[in-house]
């Protein structure tokens, strides 16, 4: 299986780390499909690190760099959770806060759909 898997659904990009340790030796080839995934014109990405059971802190430093390119072009990461100590990882290092984290890509997914009364709001025009 590859470390790294990219899917399409609904629209969206979806990035899989099939890895149990996210290292600073897998950190620079998630950077670089990240890098490209950006300039291919993907600006809504979730990252599906379910499988992550350690996460260090280079890996972390790619995810915060993406975040932040995405957010600069309008888009969106978020983060499928990954395994407990992971978890504890982003929290402590204070980057936990910059994702919106979910526990499934299903739940990712869904976030990004507008819901129908603010679709409708944002779509009707104002009677003059």
């Amino acid at each position: 299986m590859n470390e790294f898997e990219k899917i399409h659904e609904c629209g969206f990009l979806i990035e899989k780390v099939n890895l149990t340790k996210a290292t600073i030796l897998e950190a620079l080839e998630l950077k670089n499909i990240l890098d490209n995934d950006i300039n291919d014109g993907n600006h809504n990405i979730i990252i599906d690190l379910s499988k992550c059971e350690f996460i260090d802190s280079t890996f972390i430093g790619v995810l915060v760099v993406t975040w932040r390119k995405l957010k600069a072009e309008g888009g969106k990461l978020k983060l499928v959770k990954p395994g407990y100590f992971a978890q504890s990882v982003l929290h402590l290092s204070g980057a936990v806060e910059n994702f919106e984290s979910y526990g499934s890509v299903e739940e990712a997914l869904s976030s990004f759909h507008i819901p129908i009364q603010d679709y409708i709001k944002k779509t009707t025009i104002a009677p003059n």
